[in-house]
């Protein structure tokens, strides 16, 4: 299956093969601030699976977990459309609104649930 994400312009976009290794949304108060919502969600796919077409800005900031993340948007719109997590060097991260699609896959986790807004619910535990 092939997905395409892409900024509100038009000019990035990421094509993307398969399915995505992980689906994360993660409730920091650095997310919030990056999407302006109370959380991010980021499917994670192998760099090898996605091809890049169109130019980007990025902006690098810390993270929790000590190791920096590579946020890449678009130059004329503005919206963060993929970014790489450099504790995992071998994945991109793309924000899942980025696909406009309704039935992409959920969210299998969540981290930073001490950030989570009071009116959010909690996903269901899915443990093994």
């Amino acid at each position: 299956m092939k997905r395409e994400a892409s900024c509100s312009c038009g000019h990035l976009r990421l094509l993307c093969d398969g399915e995505p290794e992980l689906v994360s949304m993660c409730h920091c108060i650095a997310c919030q601030r990056r999407t302006g919502a109370p959380y991010g969600i980021a499917a994670f796919f192998s760099k090898t699976k996605v091809r890049v077409e169109g130019s980007y800005r990025t902006f690098r900031r810390s993270s929790d977990t000590g190791f920096d993340l590579l946020f890449h948007f678009c130059g004329d719109c503005g919206s963060t459309v993929f970014w790489e997590p450099l504790r995992k060097p071998d994945m991109f991260a793309v924000g899942i609104g980025s696909f406009g699609d309704p039935g992409f896959p959920g969210p299998a986790q969540e981290v930073h649930t001490e950030y989570r807004h009071h009116w959010v619910t909690p996903l269901p535990y899915r443990g093994s």
